[in-house]
């Protein structure tokens, strides 16, 4: 008789937020040549990968909305990506602007259910790495765990109000198949009594 090795506590799938998380921020960028990944962010694929983890991408591009991009152009950016990341497996994008009142854009929570969908797991089961608020918010309306990795660009508040906040991608990902591992993880037993 074999013995029964415990489910994994890692998600089932991991979201990431696109520009300013996964490749570095260029606002509308509509040139795949203008593409540049995070530092980590080809090794932290490759280890959720390893573990058979899903993953997907979550952005909103107001851009489209803003008649500043085409939705090919999108495509070719997130295809240029999937080319320099290994492919992600789902893309969920929002094309509409901040005023348009749509319930996909972020930190609304559909794109993170529609990605969930997609890879036929629960919301819950789903981690959401971002670098903003609105990434964190949306995971957490959605029921999955969210994660902020704060760039230059992240605002104070947004880091103070995070459940969770990482310093980089990499640490974000370990911690997320490792909890223990986690200076986050250990930040919070540090307090415990």
């Amino acid at each position: 008789m074999t013995a029964r090795r415990p489910a994994p506590t890692w998600p089932a799938a991991v979201l990431f937020d696109r520009d300013g998380t996964l490749v570095e921020d260029v606002p509308y960028n509509g040139d795949p040549h203008r593409v540049r990944p995070m530092p980590g962010a080809r090794q932290a694929l490759d280890l959720l990968r390893e573990h058979g983890v899903r993953t997907g991408v979550v952005s909103n591009q107001s851009g489209i909305a803003r008649g500043l991009l085409s939705h090919e152009e999108v495509r070719r950016v997130n295809d240029r990506i999937d080319a320099l990341l290994g492919p992600l497996d789902a893309w969920t994008v929002c094309p509409h602007g901040p005023d348009d009142g749509c319930r996909c854009r972020k930190p609304a929570p559909g794109l993170v259910l529609r990605a969930a969908a997609h890879l036929g797991v629960r919301a819950g089961d789903c981690a959401v790495i971002g670098d903003i608020g609105a990434d964190v918010a949306a995971a957490r309306r959605a029921g999955a765990h969210g994660v902020l990795v704060p760039t230059p660009h992240t605002r104070r508040d947004e880091v103070s109000a995070a459940e969770h906040v990482e310093p980089d991608l990499l640490t974000a990902v370990r911690g997320l198949l490792d909890p223990a591992a986690s200076p986050a993880h250990r930040r919070r037993e540090v307090g415990r009594p």
